[in-house]
């Protein structure tokens, strides 16, 4: 099978292209024939040595959809020819997914709704499921929280604005132009602030004066800042980190306690099978009921991973902003 892995980390350049043998599924192992597969930052880390890579050669990749070529001895959950997607690939020693072909325990695949295509799902995979964590397993959303997302035409952000706004919170988010904001409103942002305006930060107390403080901040940015999102936050509000492994903010304990909040971290990783199957199934109800789409920024060839690798990192880390959405590679 053709896929892209790596021998060694380092530069988008130590990413190759080529030939490794056809994996066979064992046990509770599924092999999907890969349709699409989405590039995430935690890609980016493993390749670029962040993160411990396990053993050589290592295929990149966490997310997938495809179609089910084979099942092993155990594996009862899914039959040859079923569509599937999924998420949770190439830590904790799993296979990565950057591949014409696949091994997947079944426990972390979802059967696909068939009116979503490959690339949707792919690119929906990490970042939906997060969000979901983040809202429902760590944040406990109720219908008519306020929320606000930094970060709404984002890989995540998008996520929480749509799962939010489906469950009937009122979503308030940032985008950087024109368009990044008129694209949150349509996916269920009730307020988009264009963070780049030099008013920002006094629309956004306006709004609060005016309508309340939130009960969840969803912080997608890399440098968190406790001391400037505390004064809008409603008494026990929950605020969800998801970013910034490097991040040293100041906590100001006084205003956290008097106000009841609560800073909840998470990964994704951390969240058990069982967790995870029950954010993809709302996911998928979604779906179907066309209340949820995919953030597609940009599809490219299996071929082209570490060109998909270089804008993954110049969007993440350097913040050049004129990509939004997932990026997408077909074998």
């Amino acid at each position: 099978m053709k896929a892209a892995f790596i021998e060694e980390q380092g530069t988008p350049d130590v990413i190759q292209y080529g030939d490794l043998p056809d994996p066979v599924p064992t046990d509770n192992e599924v092999l999907v024939r890969v349709g699409a597969v989405a590039v995430n930052p935690i890609d980016t880390y493993i390749r670029g040595g962040l993160v411990a890579a396990p053993e050589f050669p290592y295929v990149v990749g966490c997310d997938l959809a495809g179609t089910v070529e084979a099942v092993g001895s155990n594996a009862t959950k899914f039959k040859v020819g079923d569509r599937v997607w999924g998420s949770n690939q190439g830590l904790l020693g799993r296979p990565g997914t950057f591949s014409e072909l696949a091994t997947v325990d079944e426990q972390w695949l979802y059967p696909s709704p068939s009116n979503i295509s490959d690339v949707d799902l792919a690119a929906t995979a990490l970042v939906g499921i997060t969000a979901h964590l983040g809202l429902f397993l760590h944040a406990d959303l109720k219908a008519g929280d306020r929320v606000f997302v930094n970060g709404g035409s984002g890989g995540v952000g998008s996520a929480v604005v749509q799962l939010a706004a489906a469950s009937d919170a009122i979503v308030v988010t940032t985008a950087g132009d024109a368009a990044k904001v008129d694209y949150c409103n349509t996916i269920g942002a009730t307020t988009t602030l264009n963070y780049r305006e030099a008013n920002f930060d006094s629309n956004l107390q306006t709004l609060v004066d005016n309508e309340g403080g939130f009960d969840i901040w969803f912080e997608t940015l890399r440098d968190p800042n406790p001391e400037r999102t505390i004064p809008f936050m409603n008494k026990r509000g929950r605020i969800v980190l998801m970013a910034g492994r490097n991040a040293r903010p100041e906590l100001p304990v006084g205003p956290t306690y008097v106000n009841d909040l609560r800073f909840v971290g998470f990964a994704m990783f951390n969240a058990t099978a069982a967790e995870q199957a029950e954010c993809a199934e709302m996911i998928n109800r979604l779906f179907e009921e066309g209340r949820f789409s995919a953030n597609v920024g940009k599809v490219l060839p299996l071929a082209e991973a570490a060109e998909a690798h270089r804008l993954q990192e110049q969007k993440t880390i350097v913040g050049e902003g004129s990509l939004r959405g997932k990026i997408v590679l077909e074998p």
